[in-house]
């Protein structure tokens, strides 16, 4: 079986060392993560086998649900085993499903994050990150409510979430930034800036939608014509694609179903060839 610790690791914050290759738990609930799971006991094991192959990192949200992807993390893994990282996200209110509304007043973000504490079952959040800036609240009360939590011992870490360069930098004069999320993968790479900024300084970078293959998996094309010589899948290379593109990316490919989790770890057994990272790179 393949593992995640197969990958190699970076220290979040220079003290929590993870695997780099984790597991997304968006995908967990029910249709646009909204509401209950239709198969409940299958994102239990998925969650379960996750850390069986090594996963010691595991990105979730509050709005993911809401509440639900939270509530089957702790079901699943609480009491968690030493090392495993469970980050979270406030910032996003949900109004139905696919609908996400950016609410960043410290008072809610701070209930967010109690509740956080509550449903997963953690005296201290390690990883608190700010799903969305709040347009209509000064960046410094958004990233102040995370600070005065960390300062009372509730949070260790705080991130950002699709941040630009200068937004980054902004939220870094507030508070010590470890990690900062934004879409980017083989397809999409308008983040590279920031991918660029967070590896100059260290900052952990966190890929969502990291596997968007789409129509690069297609029989003729590149992703596929370099899984058929490595023996892989082009979810497999997208992903190796992404450990090989800066040692600060941690990718966190969810699924809701063991055989992908499977698969998906399978990547961090693969080594791209600098022709092959070539040929990648230039599919942007």
């Amino acid at each position: 079986m393949t593992t995640a610790s197969l990958s190699d690791t970076f220290a979040i914050g220079g003290d929590l060392t993870v695997h780099r290759l984790g597991y997304g738990a968006m995908q967990l609930p029910g249709p646009g993560v909204w509401g209950e799971p239709a198969d409940r006991d299958g994102a239990l094991a998925v969650l379960r086998a996750a850390v069986e192959q090594g996963v010691d990192l595991i990105d979730t949200a509050d709005s993911y649900g809401p509440l639900v992807s939270e509530q089957l993390i702790a079901e699943a893994l609480h009491p968690y085993p030493e090392g495993l990282v469970v980050a979270t996200k406030a910032g996003l209110t949900r109004q139905g499903p696919g609908i996400w509304t950016p609410v960043g007043r410290p008072a809610y973000l701070r209930q967010q994050v109690e509740l956080s504490l509550r449903h997963l079952r953690v005296e201290r959040i390690d990883l608190i990150q700010l799903h969305r800036i709040d347009p209509d609240v000064p960046l410094a009360d958004q990233l102040g409510a995370f600070r005065e939590l960390q300062e009372e011992g509730k949070v260790r870490h705080i991130g950002v979430s699709e941040v630009s360069v200068a937004e980054l930098e902004a939220a870094r004069e507030i508070v010590d930034v470890v990690s900062v999320q934004n879409l980017y993968n083989l397809t999409n790479r308008q983040s590279q800036d920031v991918l660029d900024h967070a590896t100059e300084h260290g900052i952990a970078f966190i890929p969502w939608f990291p596997i968007a293959t789409g129509d690069l998996a297609a029989p003729d094309s590149p992703v596929a014509d370099i899984a058929r010589e490595l023996d892989a899948t082009p979810a497999q290379v997208a992903l190796a694609w992404l450990l090989q593109k800066s040692p600060v990316v941690l990718p966190i490919p969810g699924t809701k179903s063991v055989d992908h989790l499977t698969e998906n770890m399978g990547a961090a057994r693969l080594s791209l060839s600098p022709e092959d990272v070539a040929r990648l790179d230039a599919l942007a």
